[in-house]
């Protein structure tokens, strides 16, 4: 009996590892695509307002008919997708980036990296139920929805710093959260579930992350992004 134990907690941890490694090597790719598309585009390309809009409302599109049709759609189906949305951010944030400076760039994506980083690895090794956290973090997410929405109108410096600074803390307890929900998705999955299944799984998780890590890479920008040559 102790034999079938140890046995059965290696497996887990197998399935568990791999569910894990799949969602960060989709998520990876997805970052990938963004950041080719994102630099060829901030170097030949200005998105005007409205291409910007469409763009920006297409990417919504996607995010809620992945999460809303992901047991629906074939795995296949829903990494194109995912791929499709990561080039779409891709094209929108090379508006962004050209901004700011190349050096300051590539510095707030390391620090960017090294913080999801760790809120990853505090995800998946803290035995806290981080629930209560994720709730809250959500609340925060609307709050900063509503205040960006206002300040658009406003146009106040201050605001949009302070909206950054409460960004960064939300978007950090976001990942720790949403880690931790992936990998008790993967310790709850049945020993027998599909390969097309689980595929779907590491996509839609792989989508959650890439929002963290986006969103948190933002916020940090705003705060030690350095402006650059616009012309």
């Amino acid at each position: 009996m102790q034999t079938d134990y140890f046995r059965s907690e290696s497996q887990e941890l197998v399935r568990v590892n791999d569910f894990i490694r799949s969602v960060y090597g989709w998520m990876a790719g997805g970052l990938a695509v963004t950041a080719v598309i994102a630099y060829v585009f901030s170097q030949s390309i200005r998105l005007s307002p409205g291409i910007f809009f469409i763009l920006m409302l297409a990417e919504l599109g996607l995010v809620f008919f992945l999460s809303a049709k992901i047991q629906a759609i074939q795995a296949s189906t829903a990494t194109a997708l995912f791929m499709v949305y990561s080039a779409l951010n891709g094209v929108t944030l090379s508006s962004i980036l050209v901004f700011y400076t190349g050096q300051s760039i590539a510095s707030t994506f390391f620090v960017c990296a090294a913080t999801f980083l760790g809120c990853s690895v505090y995800g998946m090794a803290t035995k806290k139920d981080l629930t209560s956290v994720g709730s809250f973090m959500f609340m925060g997410l609307i709050g900063i929805i509503i205040a960006s929405l206002v300040n658009i109108f406003v146009r106040s410096s201050a605001m949009e710093m302070i909206i950054s600074y409460i960004g960064v803390f939300v978007f950090v307890g976001l990942t720790a959260y949403d880690t931790q929900k992936l990998k008790m998705m993967a310790i709850t999955q049945p020993m027998d579930i599909g390969h097309d299944v689980v595929r779907k799984g590491a996509i839609i998780g792989a989508l959650t992350l890439y929002l963290d890590f986006i969103n948190l890479f933002l916020m940090l920008l705003r705060i030690m992004g350095v402006a650059g040559d616009r012309d």
